[in-house]
């Protein structure tokens, strides 16, 4: 009796073990993986490879991250060259059949996304750009959407018997954005048209979405530097056109902001990419708008 017993314990175990399995998967970066947490909920496990206050373009390619790749059922990357530099070797030392190029496994969020300064052409002497375009488009929430949805549809096609919980995560997650915008949007709306500088040419679809003019960078070009020439004409052109507030991500040199702030009175304002960068942000996409959203209209505020 006792074994017959066993014997349909274990028949039961192997039946209902493979239903509940979860999806392994693993984001590039923690914005990607904020989304997924949305989408997935409960039924997948999640790990982003880049740290949230680390340079997206150049993550260390270490042999933990290529274990957790060679474990994993999918990969999402957020395209556009912002992991060209290390993920493909990643990937090819993982040697992980479910994530290559083309197949379910291998998620890009940024299918869909109209991506801006797609450049005409390519020159090495114009700074660190992308032939696919700026690659910072979650920090338009709209893209944020685009790049629910495609994660979304990703995991249907990989998990399709829990289709319908990740669709009704899509909906309440896009609900909240929604909500959120609207607030955004009336939050910053007294800035309209108002200039901003930012240390790297990561916040132009911040400032285009909100209506802020981000176009007057620390950098001389994308990855380039600061010069002491090249300051000056940004201390310059802040007093001539009154710009106070300053955008600095936490893999940049603040001190080089702080110097440019204190002979233009600006404030220098912390912001990231990836939530918990900055504390409080710790907990998803949306709370991380939260904050950009409230201290660069605090900035704006206090510097009229």
């Amino acid at each position: 009796m006792k074994t017959k017993i066993l014997i349909s314990l274990l028949l039961l175990t192997a039946l209902c073990g493979p239903a509940w399995a979860k999806l392994n998967v693993v984001s590039t970066t923690p914005d990607l993986a904020s989304i997924a947490a949305e989408i997935g909920g409960d039924r997948i496990s999640l790990t982003a490879l880049a740290k949230p206050t680390e340079d997206p373009h150049f993550v260390d390619a270490k042999p933990s991250l290529i274990l957790k790749l060679n474990r994993a059922d999918a990969v999402i990357e957020g395209g556009a060259e912002l992991e060209t530099g290390w993920l493909p070797r990643l990937l090819d030392q993982a040697r992980n059949a479910k994530l290559a190029a083309g197949t379910p496994g291998h998620i890009s969020a940024a299918r869909g996304v109209p991506l801006k300064e797609i450049p005409t052409s390519l020159d090495r002497s114009q700074g660190d750009i992308h032939a696919a375009g700026n690659p910072h488009y979650l920090m338009d929430p709209l893209n944020a959407r685009i790049v629910a949805r495609n994660i979304c549809e990703a995991f249907c096609a990989l998990d399709a018997k829990s289709c319908d919980a990740y669709r009704a995560n899509l909906k309440q997650f896009t609900d909240a954005l929604d909500a959120k915008l609207a607030e955004w949007q009336k939050k910053l709306e007294p800035f309209k048209g108002r200039e901003v500088v930012a240390y790297h040419n990561s916040w132009l679809y911040f400032g285009d979405r909100f209506g802020l003019k981000i176009d007057l960078f620390l950098e001389p070009k994308p990855g380039v530097p600061p010069t002491p020439r090249h300051l000056a004409g940004i201390i310059l052109k802040m007093k001539e056109d009154k710009v106070h507030v300053i955008l600095v991500d936490p893999y940049l040199d603040r001190r080089t902001a702080e110097t440019v702030a204190a002979k233009t009175d600006a404030t220098v304002v912390d912001v990231a990419q990836f939530p918990g960068a900055i504390k409080g942000t710790e907990a998803g996409y949306i709370p991380l708008m939260d904050y950009l959203v409230n201290s660069v209209s605090k900035a704006l505020a206090g510097n009229k």
